[in-house]
């Protein structure tokens, strides 16, 4: 099977198999994990990306508050109202930009007109993805960011930025994750995606966010004991494998221009900059279920992406021949159901 569904199948390196075999343990509740304290000399740890974004936002957002968010964010969409239902926080979703920003004049109508009425639930904090996944792996913009930092500044709200695939980002735009990261007020970024670790994501900011991260973590249950069999397989996820990230971009820059090449396929390939690509069918009596079973059966994998569009994803365990031979899939599918 050609995986493209996503970025999360990626499989640990050989490297990281070994240095999890040898990694030295302790218990993490009590700080004793020798290797989670190595890694946590860059950042702190969670379990998944979801419970770092879920504490992130309830360090942030006191109990009836808001948080602004992007109505086609990943926070919003795919992390099970979280922070409603553990937070007694509510979401103010704010339409997303097709470059995946949020505009500021949105943002500034989301803020309530008068915050000492008590009618109003005041907003804690400004949410923002980079790279944006529903808006085709869009990496934000330094001037963005610096614009979105002096607006909630201006304001008095901090930032919390999702960036699942922040290295996608720094690689994309030749930024480095910690000028990208400066812009927030605290980061969530994954290990087990394009870095290919098995499992685990990084919540960074300042120390005492940090400790109160760490309290909210162990209350949802994200407390591990010997960590550190995953932690050093992070460790070796950002100290090798984060360069290769732009092998993921060609092969994606590649099977998106060989798609353009498909009547039947609407694509823009300029729209591609990192490892996700967005497209329609629009060959005649081929709906995106149909055309889903159909390439799977020829062994591709890829997944519907809403508002009638196919997500492809390319990573570490994809090569050029298997790019080449997803193209051949979908161009056969395509002229056999014409």
């Amino acid at each position: 099977m050609i995986e493209m569904r996503s970025d999360t199948f990626t499989l640990p390196t050989e490297q990281m198999m070994s240095a999890m075999s040898r990694a030295a343990l302790g218990d993490d509740v009590y700080g004793e994990d020798p290797t989670v304290n190595g890694l946590e000399e860059l950042a702190a740890k969670s379990p998944s990306g979801t419970m770092a974004n879920l504490a992130a936002l309830m360090v942030h957002v006191p109990r009836g508050g808001k948080v602004l968010v992007g109505n086609e964010s990943d926070i919003y969409l795919y992390e099970a109202g979280g922070a409603s239902v553990c937070g007694g926080i509510m979401y103010e979703p704010i339409r997303t930009q097709p470059d995946g920003t949020l505009a500021l004049d949105d943002l500034a109508a989301a803020l309530p007109p008068d915050p000492e009425d008590s009618q109003f639930a005041l907003p804690g904090l400004i949410c923002v993805e980079n790279t944006h996944n529903r808006m085709g792996g869009r990496p934000l913009s330094q001037e963005y960011l610096a614009e979105l930092r002096r607006f909630a500044t201006r304001h008095g709200l901090p930032v919390h930025m999702d960036g699942a695939r922040v290295f996608n980002a720094a690689v994309a735009t030749g930024v480095p994750a910690a000028e990208i990261a400066a812009h927030a007020d605290s980061l969530q970024f994954c290990l087990s995606k394009g870095l290919s670790a098995p499992i685990g994501s990084i919540l960074a900011g300042e120390a005492d966010f940090i400790e109160k991260a760490r309290r909210v973590r162990k209350m949802l249950g994200g407390g591990m004991r010997q960590a550190g069999v995953f932690a050093a397989a992070g460790t070796v996820a950002l100290t090798s494998t984060v360069d290769r990230l732009a092998d993921d971009h060609r092969l994606a820059a590649r099977f998106a221009a060989g798609l353009a090449e498909i009547d039947g396929i609407d694509v823009d390939p300029d729209a591609v900059t990192t490892n996700i690509i967005l497209f329609r069918v629009t060959a005649p009596g081929l709906d995106d279920d149909r055309f889903l079973r159909a390439v799977q059966e020829r062994g591709l994998a890829m997944g519907e992406f809403g508002h009638g569009r196919i997500r492809a994803v390319t990573h570490r365990g994809l090569d050029a021949e298997d790019v080449s031979a997803a193209v051949a899939i979908v161009a056969d599918v395509v002229r056999e159901a014409r």
